[in-house]
């Protein structure tokens, strides 16, 4: 998706942004998730973006199995775009940015909260280490070689 690849490297991160990368993709993650958008006409509206976009990407979610199209008309033919629990699963790294940008790049209050809609209190994602819990550091994260390096 976005026009240059990753192939020569071995980065679960680069990955991530060949299929999420591209700076509408998120958005459009974020408005099926958070605002219950499935419709084309839905993501364009809110979005404004421009249609041969929406479509591109919307096609290379489905593509990736992070939404799967579903007709709810066939006169005319029209679809619903549902996200998978691939697609769900983003929801994670979006309010990890969300939280990001409020507090490095957004002026006063945040515009948006994130809750649980179980208890209504304000959720975040944070670093944890499975063996002494939170990690407040960030230069206490480093990165090594995993199993699935190539060797």
């Amino acid at each position: 998706m976005l026009g240059k690849t990753y192939d020569s490297q071995v980065c679960s991160v680069a990955r991530t942004l060949e299929v999420v990368g591209e700076r509408w993709s998120l958005l459009i993650v974020r408005d099926a998730l958070f605002t219950g958008a499935t419709r084309y006409s839905d993501f364009q509206r809110s979005l404004g973006i421009a249609t041969n976009v929406l479509a591109t990407r919307l096609d290379g979610f489905v593509a990736a199995g992070i939404m799967r199209r579903h007709t709810y008309s066939e006169q005319p033919e029209l679809y619903e775009y549902l996200l998978t629990g691939k697609g769900r699963a983003l929801a994670h790294a979006v309010v990890a940015l969300a939280e990001w940008g409020d507090r490095w790049v957004t002026d006063g209050a945040p515009p948006t909260r994130y809750v649980h809609s179980v208890c209504g209190t304000g959720v975040s994602q944070q670093t944890t280490c499975a063996h002494c819990g939170s990690v407040d550091d960030p230069a206490e994260i480093e990165a090594v070689i995993g199993p699935g390096a190539l060797r």
